[in-house]
């Protein structure tokens, strides 16, 4: 394949989880220390690099239309196209073979060498996957921290180990390096990211350092952030260290995202998952048991192959039990190359949308329930951003994950804490008085 030629401008497209935004973050910056600018829109671009998913059907669905717009787009404007991330690492060259569109086509393990290989560097594919020095991106004062990649779980129904390989830790120097670069720059919020954070593993001074001991250290070390958050821990790896290390770090977020994928065992097994039902409301219960003023959020599938309706009744009565502040919900999307794809039984598409609707109504209630019951007294936010409905307005989260809209009755800057008083819900946001 030719070297491609330096061009000026680059338009990048983000699709999918939190750790890819994080890559393009890093992407982004090798591009710009190469020279080159960022486009204000895709018609201004010499490059237009897609960072792909591939976790469901529909996040690959989206990536052949944004091509076709690109296909009709490259017949008006020297344009070049790379697909990048989890999507081309499972379809690879076969790209090529379904639409002349695409020009090159750069795994997971590539998308950091992007800048290199635009400027002439070997189109080789890398086989091992390294992390970047920094994944900051200019003005952000909430940052993701990856530190670790892939997974070794193999649950029946997820693509992730086939795309983005075994797990992988980074180096807690380079962990604590980014962290302070961080807070250099004003960062006040830092996420950790890992397809399984909790299998975090390496070793450090001599010793090896697991999830919980890094949690310790990074909360021992930081001085201007103030909040510490972590995406996605794994309910088997989730032990009693770390509850402790959660209860006794006053830094760490009181939000956590566990996923439970389903309540009922027969399909956790089916999937996996290597927890059971009353293991996942055991976890659940410890956690509230040491932790203070606990929410929590999920990810949680229905129509999995085989699930039953009275199976699907216990994952709508293990939602109710924990009253999770807030879910990702989905159906069952068949992905080809894991062994759910594989199985027979799989569900008619209207009864998986027919249970995925009755899931978002009753976690629907259970939030709007919380809210207006939370819709009271003073919270701390963080302050991220003017308005788009109302200039008059700042928006900021509260440290669980909760947006909240106020009028500032003094000079108030983005990425300052502040506090404000809850007095009311529109929609999913809460409207506050300034303090």
């Amino acid at each position: 394949m030719a070297k491609a030629k330096i061009h000026k401008k680059y338009w990048i497209e983000t699709y999918g989880c939190q750790m890819n935004s994080a890559e393009s973050n890093a992407l982004e910056a090798a591009l710009l220390e190469s020279g080159m600018e960022r486009a204000s829109t895709v018609q201004e671009a010499d490059y237009a690099i897609l960072n792909t998913c591939s976790v469901r059907k529909t996040a690959e669905n989206r990536i052949w239309g944004r091509i076709g717009f690109f296909k009709h787009l490259k017949e008006s404007q020297d344009l070049t196209l790379i697909i990048t991330g989890c999507m081309a690492e499972r379809v690879g060259d076969d790209f090529f073979k379904e639409t002349p569109t695409v020009d090159y086509v750069w795994g997971t393990n590539d998308k950091q060498r992007i800048a290199a290989l635009l400027n002439g560097g070997s189109d080789e594919r890398d086989s091992v996957y390294t992390f970047t020095q920094s994944y900051y991106r200019a003005g952000e004062v909430s940052s993701y921290v990856p530190i670790m990649n892939g997974c070794d779980n193999f649950c029946t129904y997820c693509i992730v180990p086939y795309v983005r390989g075994r797990e992988v830790s980074r180096s807690v120097d380079s962990v604590l390096e980014e962290i302070a670069y961080l807070e250099d720059k004003g960062v006040k919020e830092v996420t950790l990211l890992g397809q399984n954070v909790n299998s975090y593993n390496t070793y450090h001074q001599g010793r090896r350092y697991n999830f919980p001991d890094l949690l310790s250290l990074i909360s021992a070390n930081v001085k201007g952030i103030k909040w510490i958050r972590f995406e996605s821990p794994h309910p088997k790896d989730f032990s009693p260290e770390l509850i402790e290390v959660i209860a006794n770090e006053k830094r760490i977020a009181r939000h956590l995202h566990i996923p439970v994928q389903s309540g009922s065992t027969r399909i956790l097994e089916a999937m996996n998952r290597h927890y059971t039902r009353e293991q996942y409301l055991n976890l659940i219960n410890r956690l509230r048991e040491k932790i203070s003023d606990l929410t929590l959020s999920s990810d949680v599938m229905v129509g999995f192959p085989s699930e039953s309706e009275s199976e699907f009744q216990q994952t709508l009565s293990l939602i109710k039990e924990v009253a999770f502040l807030e879910a990702f919900m989905y159906y069952f999307n068949p992905r080809e190359g894991t062994a759910a794809a594989t199985y027979s039984a799989q569900l008619p598409g209207s009864v998986k949308m027919r249970r995925l609707q009755e899931l978002i109504d009753l976690q629907r209630s259970i939030t709007k329930q919380y809210k207006q019951e939370r819709c009271r007294g003073t919270v701390e936010v963080l302050v991220e951003q003017v308005s788009k409905r109302n200039a008059k307005e700042l928006l900021g989260r509260t440290e669980h994950g909760e947006m909240v809209a106020f009028e500032p009755q003094n000079r108030v800057a983005l990425g300052e804490f502040t506090t404000v008083t809850l007095n009311a819900v529109v929609g999913n946001t809460y409207k506050a008085t300034h303090n």
